[in-house]
């Protein structure tokens, strides 16, 4: 049986993602909005589970199951949701790689959208935890294909991210340097 948010057991993404996020430690998400994995490059917490000045970069692989904290992306939950984060939030690695004018993130953007010619687009927030995000509804997907078209969506995503480089830049980053778990 499902539990009430209709998507079911997600472990799978784990595994999915792991020949794309090599190096990345995965930590579940089953609280509040998010039910998926944190991918991070650092020892610690997820970003959100913290106050930690400790500079984390990563990727959030899962699902969007309501607006609360992602209004900003207009969402129209449940939805598939990836996206690549620099935190603390305002700290000096996220004004240098998120908020500076040719930042890392910024670049990563542009290329990306060069790259997506068919919703759903990349879309980029350089005040939010989510800085670099795509997402797409689930709403007109039948129930029982949620599962694989999520699949689709999440390798197709994840690919666009190693091929921009943000997983490889992301690991060189000398704060985000760890032995992966």
């Amino acid at each position: 049986m499902q539990p009430a948010s209709g998507i079911g057991s997600f472990a799978w993404i784990r595994l999915l993602a792991r020949p794309y996020l090599k190096g990345y430690r995965a930590v579940a998400e089953r609280r509040g909005s998010l039910q998926g994995y944190w991918f991070l490059r650092s020892a610690g917490r997820p970003p959100h589970l913290t106050k930690s000045a400790k500079t984390q970069t990563g990727f959030f692989v899962g699902y969007l199951l309501g607006a609360q904290g992602f209004e900003y992306l207009s969402p129209q939950p449940p939805e598939c949701l990836v996206f690549a984060f620099v935190a603390p939030l305002g700290g000096a690695a996220h004004r240098r790689m998120v908020r500076a004018p040719g930042s890392l993130l910024h670049k990563t953007f542009e290329y990306i959208r060069w790259l997506t010619h068919r919703p759903p687009r990349f879309v980029f927030h350089e005040a939010q935890l989510a800085a670099m995000t795509r997402h797409a509804s689930m709403r007109d997907w039948p129930a029982e294909k949620w599962q694989h078209f999520s699949r689709n969506f999440f390798i197709e995503t994840l690919c666009w991210l190693v091929r921009s480089g943000l997983v490889r830049s992301f690991a060189k980053e000398p704060r985000a340097r760890t032995r992966a778990q």
